[in-house]
């Protein structure tokens, strides 16, 4: 039995695996970015501990979603070049993110922190699926 989703276009499914990796990095980034704040004091938002946090719950979701990328995304196995296309994706998207990070929060002052950290990944992540398919390509057999 096929999978409704096996009937789509390749890149369509890559798209799909892609958000399925990504809202599972998603969750553990803000996972650990929250942990972090219950561990070490509520900072006040915008501060420079908050900042920290969110990098480290980013820190922490980065090597399990390079292999999900590989393995479940694009069937494809770890090599240098998508290790280095990989890289440079993470270091635009974690720009992104925390380049947007304070704009969130001037827009989205009341929003909770897991809020507001949702809407900074996602966006971050769009712009992050477009660079890892340029370093990500399946070997022709």
């Amino acid at each position: 039995m096929r999978l409704p989703s096996s009937y789509l276009p390749e890149k369509i499914r890559s798209a799909v695996r892609f958000a399925v990796v990504g809202t599972t990095g998603m969750f553990i980034q803000t996972g650990m970015f929250m942990l972090f704040l219950w561990t070490f004091g509520q900072p006040e938002k915008g501060q420079g501990a908050y900042y920290v946090a969110f990098a480290l719950g980013y820190a922490f979701e980065v090597i399990p979603n390079y292999l999900f990328l590989n393995w479940y995304t694009f069937g494809t196995r770890p090599n240098l070049k998508n290790a280095g296309g990989f890289v440079l994706a993470r270091v635009v998207n974690l720009g992104v993110q925390l380049g947007l990070l304070p704009l969130v929060l001037c827009w989205l002052p009341t929003w909770r922190d897991d809020l507001i950290s949702y809407v900074v990944i996602f966006i971050g992540g769009c712009i992050n699926y477009l660079i890892c398919l340029l370093f990500f390509k399946k070997k022709k057999e």
